[in-house]
């Protein structure tokens, strides 16, 4: 059964930043087994704390209560997800990528949604360019 969006925000609970002086990037991953086809998507999310980081369980959890949404379009998720972060993490900036393959072990099929947002003023290029997109 689907949850509310408060209910799937509660999810992501998160705890004091321990180096707050300091520009670093945390990646969370992992799967959304969905009951429909397409089947299962893929969830990263990165992001530079402010004064809060995702507790690792809790992003799990929030997995969970994703898998249990009817999704249109991938796109959707990505979106979600962006506001989900955005609303309780407060990061200084955030990427969500959503992916897909057709589900053949040889798949060439791949659909991804890269959506970010960063925190007006904030701007770090030389951490951001460090990152390695797959």
């Amino acid at each position: 059964m689907a949850m509310n969006r408060q209910d799937r925000r509660n999810l992501l609970t998160t705890r004091s930043n321990p180096n707050l002086r300091t520009d670093y990037v945390v990646t969370l991953a992992g799967r959304i087994d969905l009951p429909e086809p397409p089947g299962a998507a893929d969830l990263v999310i990165r992001y530079v704390p402010d004064k809060w980081i995702l507790d690792t369980l809790a992003f799990r959890r929030y997995l969970g209560a994703l898998a249990q949404e009817s999704w249109t379009a991938l796109e959707d998720i990505a979106a979600v997800a962006l506001d989900d972060v955005n609303n309780e993490v407060v990061a200084r900036w955030v990427q969500v990528v959503a992916s897909q393959t057709d589900g053949d072990e040889a798949a060439t099929n791949r659909h991804e949604v890269l959506i970010e947002d960063r925190q007006p003023g904030w701007d770090n290029p030389a951490l951001l360019s460090r990152l390695h997109r797959d």
